[in-house]
C-alpha cells in the first residue's frame, strides 16, 4: 500500500531494469569520462592521455611522469580548467538533490530550489554588493552578500508561512512567489539606477563558471557533501512525508522538525551553489524528473542519481559553451533554452498520459 500511494505522488513512473547500484557507478563513471573529456577540450586541446597523465602526477607528487611534455599544459589543466570544471560539477549536483527535497517536502513536481525564492534573494544581495562596489572580502564579496541574500529571503519566507500546524507546501510556496516578486521589482530598480554597473549585474544575474579557483571548489563540495548527508539521513522520513503529514506522523516522523531541517538545508546547499555561479535555472528541475522516471520514488535511491547526473548534465552544458559553441554564453542561458522546452515536452507528455 506504501508503495501505491508513492507512486501516486509523482504519477507516470517506471522502474528501470538496472539496478540503482549499477546506475550509480554508470553514472560516476560517465562523470569521470566527461571530466577528462571536459579538462582536454578548449582553446589548447589536450589529448586525453595527457589530462590523466597531468593528474596522475598530480596525486602521485611523481613528476617524472610528465617527461616530455609541454609546461604549460598542467597549468591550464590544473589551475585553469579543473576548477572551473569541478566546481560546474558539484553546483549541479547540489541543485539536482535540493530539487529532489523540495519536490519532496512540497509535494510539487513544478518545485524547484528557487521555488522559495532562494535565488532572488541571492541575485538582491549580489546586486546590491556590485551596485555599491563592496569589496571588503575581495573576489568574496559579491558571492557572501548573495549567500546573505538568499538565505535571508529564506527566513522570511518561512516566517511568512509559518502558522500554529507547522509549515503547510501551499503557504510556502505562496510566500515564495510572493517575496520573489518583490525582490525581482527590486532587482529591476536596482539595474536602473546601476548605470555602468547594469552590465556587471547582467551577467551575473545570467550564471557562469569562468576563473572559478581552488577555494570556490572547496566551498561548494564542503557544503553539497553535508546536504547530501543530511538528506540521505532524512530520506526515509522524506519518503514517508510523502503519505502525508497524518501518516507520517503515526510512522514516526516529527511532522514539525524533520521539513523545517530539510528545507533549511535545501535552500543552504542553493545559496551556496547560487552565489557561487550566478542564477542556473531547470537543473533542479529536470534532473529529479528525468532520474525519477528511471530509478523510481525511493528518496533512497533517487538523491544519489540525481546527484550524479545533476553533476554529468551542468558539466556538459558548460563544456558546451565554453569548448564548443564558437562563442561562449552564459551557462544560465544555455540551461534555460535546453532545459525549458524540454521540460514543456515532459508536462505535456503527462498531461496526454493523464487523459488517456
Amino acid at each position: 500500500m506504501t508503495e501505491t500511494i508513492k507512486q501516486k505522488t509523482v504519477p507516470h513512473l517506471s522502474r528501470s531494469m538496472v539496478s540503482p547500484g549499477s546506475q550509480v557507478i554508470l553514472l560516476m563513471l560517465l562523470l569521470v569520462l566527461v571530466i577528462v573529456a571536459s579538462a582536454g577540450m578548449g582553446y589548447i586541446k589536450i589529448p586525453f592521455s595527457d589530462v590523466i597523465r597531468i593528474v596522475l602526477a598530480k596525486i602521485s607528487g611523481n613528476t617524472g611522469i610528465l617527461a616530455g611534455m609541454d609546461r604549460l599544459l598542467p597549468v591550464v589543466v590544473l589551475d585553469v580548467r579543473l576548477p572551473r570544471i569541478l566546481t560546474a560539477a558539484i553546483v549541479g549536483g547540489g541543485l539536482a538533490i535540493a530539487g529532489v527535497v523540495f519536490q519532496g517536502i512540497l509535494l510539487n513536481p513544478l518545485a524547484d530550489p528557487y521555488t522559495l525564492g532562494v535565488s532572488a534573494g541571492a541575485a538582491f544581495g549580489a546586486s546590491l554588493a556590485i551596485l555599491f562596489n563592496i569589496s571588503f572580502m575581495s573576489t568574496w564579496s559579491v558571492p557572501l552578500l548573495a549567500f546573505i541574500g538568499a538565505m535571508s529571503t529564506l527566513m522570511f519566507v518561512l516566517y511568512l508561512s509559518s502558522s500554529g500546524g507547522g509549515y503547510s507546501s501551499n503557504n510556502l510556496i505562496l510566500s515564495g512567489i510572493i517575496v520573489a516578486a518583490i525582490l525581482s521589482a527590486g532587482i529591476s530598480f536596482l539595474k536602473y539606477i546601476a548605470d555602468e554597473q547594469v552590465s556587471i549585474i547582467i551577467f551575473w544575474l545570467m550564471g557562469s563558471f569562468a576563473s572559478k579557483t581552488w577555494a570556490d571548489v572547496a566551498i561548494t563540495l564542503i557544503c553539497v557533501c553535508f546536504g547530501f548527508g543530511v538528506f540521505l539521513f532524512y530520506s526515509r522520513d522524506l519518503n514517508l512525508m510523502s503519505l502525508g503529514n497524518r501518516s507520517a506522523s503515526s510512522l514516526g516522523v516529527d511532522t514539525q522538525k524533520v521539513p523545517l531541517i530539510l528545507l533549511v538545508t535545501a535552500s543552504l546547499v542553493t545559496a551556496i551553489c547560487v552565489s557561487v555561479s550566478g542564477i542556473i535555472g531547470f537543473v533542479g528541475l529536470l534532473v529529479p524528473h528525468m532520474m525519477r522516471s528511471i530509478t523510481g520514488p525511493d528518496n533512497q535511491k533517487l538523491l544519489p542519481v540525481s546527484l550524479l547526473a545533476g553533476a554529468v548534465l551542468l558539466l556538459g552544458a558548460d563544456t558546451l559553451t565554453r569548448a564548443v559553441l564558437p562563442n561562449e554564453i552564459p551557462i544560465g542561458v544555455l540551461t534555460a533554452l535546453i532545459g525549458g522546452p524540454f521540460f514543456c515536452y515532459i508536462f505535456r507528455k503527462q498531461q496526454k498520459a493523464k487523459v488517456w
